[in-house]
């Protein structure tokens, strides 16, 4: 039995994980259509990019949007990414039939078959940091500790 679970593709089993799958949640007040959406806009917190980002069509559009630095990103970005990360993993997992599908991995490890991020996922070389699928653990771990 296979001990890692990659995701990244609409295609994949658990294409539930990643941040491109139609989840929303509400978080600070705003209703996101997805993590990418939630993610992204967090970048530029009080901005008419946020907003712009908040309100686009697709995830692919957010994450376009986000990464334009058109506008220049909040200056605390990188020590505060993973924590926004997290808080936003934290609502989207709150449904239940994402939960179930969180908690239906076990203990196997969660990769982000990402071939183009190297830092939330793997890299084109398969190398990379894993920081979402790092994150995801660590919410599993979380939630079986809430329901013992």
């Amino acid at each position: 039995m296979a001990k890692t679970i990659y995701f990244f593709n609409k295609e994949d089993k658990y294409y539930q994980l990643s941040n491109f799958a139609g989840f929303g949640f509400v978080l600070d007040g705003h209703k996101w259509r997805t993590m990418e959406h939630y993610f992204q806009a967090m970048k530029f917190e009080g901005t008419e990019q946020f907003d712009k980002i908040l309100n686009c069509g697709s995830p692919k559009q957010a994450k376009d949007l986000g990464q334009s630095r058109a506008v220049p990103i909040r200056r605390d970005w990188d020590a505060v990414k993973e924590e926004i990360m997290l808080a936003g993993l934290r609502e989207k997992f709150k449904k239940p039939e994402l939960k179930a599908v969180l908690l239906g991995t076990g203990k196997k490890e969660l990769v982000e078959n990402s071939p183009f991020d190297k830092y939330w996922g793997i890299g084109p070389k398969g190398n990379g940091k894993n920081r979402l699928g790092v994150l995801l653990m660590q919410l599993r771990n979380e939630i079986r500790s809430e329901s013992t």
